[in-house]
């Protein structure tokens, strides 16, 4: 399974939530409301989730092993640093 796309949305305002993530699989299948989250140790991907009826979370989707989800991550971070970069760049064009 490939990642075919990946589309980042930054949140502004929030020191933990940077942003949402949508990730498209071989052109198929797609994966939205992946969270990017500042952590302690720094940024990583949150998978989608809904609250339980006990007040926990639980994933809606999620990769099966390790080497999908650093795939996954990887990807994922990639592209946020990539639409920050920009952001920056027009930024500085702007002023």
């Amino acid at each position: 399974m490939e990642i075919t796309e990946v589309r980042v949305s930054p949140i502004e305002g929030d020191e933990k939530l940077k942003a949402f993530a949508t990730v498209i699989f071989d052109n198929e299948f797609v994966v939205r409301d992946l969270k990017i989250i500042n952590g302690q140790k720094g940024l990583f991907v949150a998978m989608p989730s809904r609250k339980m009826k006990d007040g926990n979370f639980k994933d809606v989707a999620h990769p099966l092993n390790n080497e999908m989800r650093q795939k996954l991550e990887t990807s994922v971070l990639d592209e946020y640093n990539k639409v920050l970069s920009e952001s920056t760049e027009e930024t500085e064009e702007q002023e």
